[in-house]
C-alpha cells in the first residue's frame, strides 16, 4: 500500500482495489470475496478454504473480516435432525457500493475538516508582524 495519498493518486487503480483502500483488507480477503462473488451458490468456509487453497481457519479469520464490513452475508443451514451450518455469500452490490460511497463522503468530510484546521492554524502562525505589533 502506498506511504502517501499522493502516491495513490499516481497508482493506476482498479475497483478491487477499494475493498483494501476503503476497508483495509488484505490480499486474502479481496481473494475470499472474489471465490464468493464468482459463485454459483452460496459457500461454507470448507468450500471457500478449498478454493483459495488455505487452512480452514485462515479461510475463517477472512471471512469474518468480510463479514465485519459488510461486504459478505451469512445464512443458517438447519439440519432436519439438528445442528447446523453456515454458508457464505457477497453482499447486495447496491447496499456495498451506498456504503462505500458513505465512507468516502465522511473521509471526504473528515480531511477537509483537518485542512480548515491547518490553515487556521498556520495562518495565524505566520502572518508577520508589523512594526506597531512589536
Amino acid at each position: 500500500m502506498p506511504d502517501s495519498m499522493a502516491e495513490m493518486l499516481r497508482q493506476d487503480m482498479e475497483c478491487e482495489g477499494l475493498l483494501e483502500c476503503l476497508h483495509g483488507l488484505k490480499d486474502l480477503d479481496r481473494e475470499c470475496f472474489e471465490t464468493l462473488a464468482n459463485s454459483d451458490e452460496r459457500l461454507t468456509v470448507d468450500e471457500i478454504a478449498d478454493r483459495v487453497e488455505r487452512e480452514r481457519s485462515t479461510a475463517y479469520r477472512s471471512i469474518q473480516r468480510l463479514l465485519q464490513t459488510g461486504l459478505v452475508q451469512k445464512e443458517q443451514i438447519n439440519y432436519e435432525q439438528g445442528g447446523y451450518y453456515h454458508v457464505y455469500y457477497p453482499a447486495d452490490p447496491e447496499e456495498v457500493t451506498d456504503d462505500m460511497q458513505r465512507l468516502l463522503n465522511d473521509w471526504y468530510a473528515q480531511i477537509g475538516q483537518l485542512i480548515q484546521e491547518f490553515r487556521t492554524k498556520y495562518e495565524d502562525e505566520s502572518a508577520p508582524t508589523t512594526p506597531s505589533e512589536s
